[in-house]
Order: structure tokens, then C-alpha cells, then sequence
């Protein structure tokens, strides 16, 4: 079952910061790192992500399991690299017909994996230490978003476990009805792509009548709307998202001294 509930000890420093602010936080620190194509400057910023962890009250295990769909889309920039990229520089490794994997190959990809991580955890570590009410309501209160897209985010969100469900019960009702894919590949493939496009049109329809439903209840009202819960911005969110920008500027500046950096736009 997905869970977008918090996994993180309360009372860790870090998980007990404004969700504005971390969330600010991680954008300063991921899209700094998109800066440069090197393996240098990620490979840093995942080491400084992994230090922190600690301070936001999770678990390195828990962290790995709700990483696990960053396995699956490394593995699958390794796979298209290795098969179509253009740039064939560097010692040859492996020769095997159309399969030609170099040096070069292999630092590219070892590149781009390593942003993927870099980019993807911050997002990953704010989401498992923020409870999706209190983002909904710093959104609305410090970051002056309209209350009519917080609360639908927050819809969405609440809505993101019953995704899981529905998917298991569609594969069980096609499964009662004698539709399954056996060993075939290519049928499993197809049933994969029929399953998901019933999810999707479900979502859709699901999402459809909550949007109708919270409109006829008034949030999308223009009068002025109260808070049960204050989210405070204080100094030391201020410091979360400065300490932020000084270890993403680390990691590139460590990247240049090496000199190793390789600037996104040449």
C-alpha cells in the first residue's frame, strides 16, 4: 500500500521545521545540482543528504524503501545510455555488436544516476517528514498560495494511497475473470498497460467528483478563510534554507576545484 503519511521521529530538529521552508529548502539544494553534467557534484550532495538524514528522524532502511523507484529509473538511464547514447568516447569495455559500452559511456551514466538520486531525495526526505495537512496549511499561511490549489494538492495527496488499492483490486477482478498473463512477457506487458489505464481513467473520474463536491461545499469561495492550525516561520527555517544554499554551492565548488565540473549550458 503507498503511504504519504510521515515516517520521521517528531521531535527530530529537522522534521519539526515549517514544511514551507523545507520544501524551499530542497528546491534551492536539487536545482543547484542541475547545473553541472559531472559525477562529482552529486555524488557530494547525496554523501552531505545521507549525513543529514539523522537530523530529520528517519530511518537509512526507510529511507531506502521509499527510494526504490529511483533503483528502477537508474537502471533504466543505464539501459538507454548504454544502447543509444551519441557520445562513444573514452576506452572501449565491451564490444558486442550494436552493444558498445566505453569509458565514456559509463561516466555519462554514472553522471546522470547520481543526479537523479541528488535531485530526487530531498523531495523524498521532505515528503516522509511532513504531514500533508501542515503543508496544505503553510502554503495557505506563509508561502501565500490560494487556498483553492493547497487544498486541492491536499486532496490529491490523501487520494494517492487509494491508488495502490484500486490497482490490487482491478489485477484480483481481472484475475477472477480468467484474465491473466501467465509467463508471456508480451502479455504481461499489454495487461500492465490495461490495468493502468483503467487506474487512470478511475483517477480521473474520482477526481472529477471530489473537485465538484468541494466546490459545492464552498471552498472555492472568495470569502476569507480561518486556520485551525498556525504555521510559524521562524529564524530557523530561515537557516534550514541557507544552510541549504551553502551545502549545494559546496558541492559545486568542490566539483570546480577538482575540476571535473561540466557546466549544463556550454
Amino acid at each position: 500500500m503507498i503511504s504519504i503519511e510521515p515516517v520521521a521521529a517528531p521531535d527530530a530538529p529537522l522534521a519539526r521545521r515549517n514544511p514551507v521552508a523545507k520544501v524551499a529548502a530542497a528546491l534551492v539544494f536539487s536545482f543547484t545540482l542541475l547545473a553541472t553534467l559531472d559525477p562529482v557534484a552529486p555524488a557530494i550532495a547525496i554523501a552531505l543528504e545521507l549525513a543529514v538524514l539523522p537530523l530529520f528522524g528517519i530511518r537509512y532502511r526507510v529511507l531506502a524503501r521509499r527510494a526504490l523507484p529511483l533503483l528502477l529509473s537508474a537502471a533504466g538511464i543505464l539501459v538507454t545510455l548504454v544502447l543509444f547514447a551519441a557520445d562513444r568516447s573514452g576506452r572501449v569495455l565491451l564490444d558486442a555488436g550494436p552493444v558498445l559500452v566505453s569509458t565514456g559511456v559509463l561516466l555519462t551514466a554514472l553522471g546522470l544516476v547520481l543526479r537523479v538520486f541528488a535531485v530526487a531525495l530531498p523531495g523524498v526526505i521532505v515528503f516522509a517528514t511532513t504531514d500533508p495537512t501542515d503543508l496544505a496549511d503553510a502554503l495557505i499561511q506563509n508561502a501565500k498560495a490560494p487556498a483553492r490549489f493547497a487544498i486541492g494538492a491536499l486532496a490529491a495527496f490523501r487520494l494517492v494511497p487509494l491508488l495502490g488499492q484500486e490497482w490490487q483490486m482491478i489485477s484480483m477482478a481481472r484475475r477472477a475473470r480468467g484474465v491473466d498473463a501467465g509467463r508471456n512477457p508480451v502479455a504481461k506487458l499489454r495487461l500492465f498497460a490495461s490495468t493502468a489505464f483503467a487506474l487512470l481513467v478511475g483517477a480521473i473520474r474520482r477526481g472529477t467528483r471530489l473537485a465538484v463536491a468541494m466546490d459545492a461545499r464552498g471552498f472555492d469561495a472568495g470569502t476569507p478563510r480561518t486556520v485551525a492550525r498556525q504555521q510559524h516561520f521562524t529564524r530557523a527555517d530561515v537557516l534550514l534554507i541557507a544552510g541549504a544554499v551553502v551545502l549545494a554551492a559546496a558541492a559545486l565548488t568542490t566539483s570546480v576545484l577538482l575540476g571535473t565540473f561540466r557546466p549544463l549550458i556550454s
